[in-house]
């Protein structure tokens, strides 16, 4: 091999990191610049309904990292995930309207809580694998669902838990300070990627995918696939809480859903349209299910959906529907979610380059002399 493509291929390693840092640094900019997407964002970039729009795009984005984290790398299929995401959001709510603690002790109130709840239901959850494991999830997160609509002296019940402004920073209220928020959402997403991708090039990500291939055989090398799972599983719920942190914050309050199992389902088809076990479909999958629902909202309320036919207003007045269809084609002409298409398209154009480089050195040895060849 030579040193030159032996250079090649260390700053072929470096790409993706410097691909991300390029990305981080232009959304960063992306409040200050006057940029518009006609069909995809309401209004330009800087403008404060596009900002919301694209941080609770983010904010989903993280929150399917970390359900990727639990699905991709430990292969737990889970119906509770969205426990922990209304645990950081009410925690967040619950600390700062009873405990009466500023912001920033609210959210390490918050995390804590999420991260117990995950240590909890974890711990019961683990002795089972499979779907017995997804049901005991669903299990807990209607649990988790029940209480919070049950006591509403404490939750606000069926209307949900506002923000208490009072106890927040004046930067962070308010629609004049949307891009404040924006820019809190996109360092929460960051946080999010970097946890997750420390975790899956760790000895606890290779762990966990080796647990997730073939427990009997960890096991066998005297290691415990529970408490990998255990730990893999509190990680990606306290994950979760914080982009709940971050949901609260962004929309000053929540609603029951965000415990439901109702949410979980909507963050497993963001991953799964994204690629499972891809961080960057997650991300995208995220991204792309937010923006489809809010614009599909407004698609579907329009004067040229009202004037079609029954037969098409119908369907068409209904946003879940037309999600349903996209899901449908995604699973069933993309069956690794739209990075696995990709990924799989990289890899078979390589594999025919190397074949295609084989083919060349062998021809170049079949006419070469045959004193060289000797």
């Amino acid at each position: 091999m030579s040193a030159d493509t032996t250079t090649t291929g260390r700053l072929r390693r470096f790409v993706p990191a410097i691909a991300g840092v390029v990305l981080v640094g232009f959304m960063a900019l992306l409040p200050m610049l006057n940029l518009s997407l006609p069909g995809i964002l309401p209004t330009p970039t800087y403008m404060p309904g596009t900002l919301a729009l694209l941080s609770l795009c983010m904010v989903f984005a993280a929150l399917a990292l970390s359900y990727n984290l639990l699905l991709g790398s430990g292969g737990m299929l889970s119906f509770g995930h969205a426990l922990y995401f209304g645990a950081g959001a009410y925690g967040l709510g619950i600390a700062l309207e009873h405990f009466g603690v500023p912001l920033w002790p609210g959210v390490f109130i918050a995390l804590i809580g999420g991260m117990l709840i995950a240590l909890v239901t974890g711990a019961v959850s683990m002795r089972v694998s499979g779907i017995p494991f997804a049901m005991v999830t669903l299990a807990f997160a209607q649990a988790g669902s029940v209480l919070v609509r049950r006591n509403s002296q404490i939750t606000g019940g069926e209307e949900g838990l506002g923000l208490e402004t009072d106890l927040v920073p004046d930067f962070l209220i308010g629609v004049i300070n949307t891009r404040n928020l924006y820019w809190f959402a996109l360092t929460v997403l960051v946080v999010v990627y970097l946890v997750t991708l420390w975790v899956d090039t760790s000895r606890l990500g290779h762990l966990a995918r080796a647990t997730r291939e073939n427990e009997q055989r960890v096991r066998v090398l005297g290691l415990s696939p529970y408490r990998v799972r255990l730990l893999v599983f509190v990680i990606a719920a306290v994950l979760a809480s914080l982009a709940g942190v971050a949901y609260m914050l962004l929309q000053s309050g929540t609603v029951p859903r965000a415990v439901s199992a109702d949410l979980t389902i909507t963050i497993l088809v963001m991953v799964v349209l994204g690629g499972v076990g891809f961080r960057w479909g997650a991300i995208v999958g995220g991204v792309l299910y937010t923006l489809l629902d809010q614009r599909l909202t407004v698609l579907a309320g329009s004067d040229a959906v009202a004037g079609l036919p029954d037969v098409l207003r119908v369907p068409l007045s209904e946003p879940l529907f037309i999600l349903g269809v996209l899901f449908i084609l995604v699973v069933m002409f993309l069956p690794g979610g739209i990075a696995g298409t990709i990924d799989a398209g990289v890899r078979r154009r390589r594999g025919e380059k190397a074949r295609g480089t084989l083919r060349t050195l062998d021809d170049e040895a079949a006419d070469a002399p045959a004193e060289v060849r000797a």
